[in-house]
């Protein structure tokens, strides 16, 4: 069986596949204690090969690096930096800077289409990614998603207070909010909705015809403005195995 790891800055995502890359099962934890408890439930003594991506330090990665060898005395691969993979040529002037995560995703996203992709990541924030029919990564924007937007505005807005669970219940709707939390809540919905809205238009002019492929928590909360993408939730996987291919299989 194959580990998978996407390692960010405060979660764990993992999930275990069989040798021919059918997904087993999947789940998010906080640190690699827990991770190692629940791989250990489904599949410990099964683990043949590890492959990791992180956007944690050089430091933390050898870290968990050691740990996991040790736990599974297995090769554990991990991701790194590439001017090009799988047929793709980073558009970054310093092509290390390129997020990890985003790197994998477009490779992933242009390697399913095989033309110009367009990818989104809505997650704590949102990075969109621009591929050309060669390849050739164009750029992309970065900017504030919905938690970052909600987070700023309740933190140094004094009048803004409202609950997490108060916020849930109102939000989906994008009609005029009749309260603080929906009027927050809303409002970095719409931005977040125009600002899918301007990359697609953009992608028009620079792509062509091009595929979008949106990914990340909030993906659903865009979707059905776009009813001709494919929402993703493997594609940081996806471009691992990529990366880190097992050579076992």
């Amino acid at each position: 069986m194959i580990l998978e790891l996407d390692c960010g800055n405060s979660l764990i995502k993992w999930r275990v596949l069989s040798a021919s890359q059918s997904m087993i099962v999947e789940g998010v934890v906080q640190g690699s204690g827990e991770l190692l408890d629940a791989v250990a439930v489904v599949a410990c003594a099964q683990i043949h090969f590890v492959r990791m991506v992180s956007v944690r330090s050089d430091v933390e990665v050898a870290q968990l690096v050691d740990l996991l060898r040790e736990a599974y005395g297995v090769v554990v691969a991990v991701a790194s930096p590439a001017q090009v993979l799988a047929g793709v040529a980073n558009g970054y002037e310093d092509y290390e800077r390129l997020g990890l995560d985003r790197w994998l995703a477009l490779v992933a996203a242009y390697q399913r289409s095989s033309r110009a992709v367009l990818v989104i990541d809505l997650g704590t924030a949102i990075t969109s990614d621009f591929v050309g029919d060669d390849g050739a990564h164009r750029g992309g924007f970065i900017c504030p998603g919905l938690p970052l937007m909600r987070s700023q505005l309740r933190t140094h807005t004094r009048k803004i207070r409202y609950g997490d669970e108060e916020g849930l219940m109102v939000r989906g709707s994008i009609l005029p909010g009749r309260s603080t939390a929906e009027a927050v809540e809303r409002g970095c919905l719409h931005m977040v909705r125009g600002f899918v809205e301007e990359q697609v238009s953009l992608a028009a002019e620079l792509l062509g015809n091009f595929d979008v492929y949106l990914t990340g928590g909030d993906a659903g909360l865009v979707s059905d403005m776009l009813p001709q993408a494919r929402v993703c939730a493997d594609l940081v996987f996806a471009g691992l195995a990529l990366a880190c291919p097992f050579e076992g299989a």
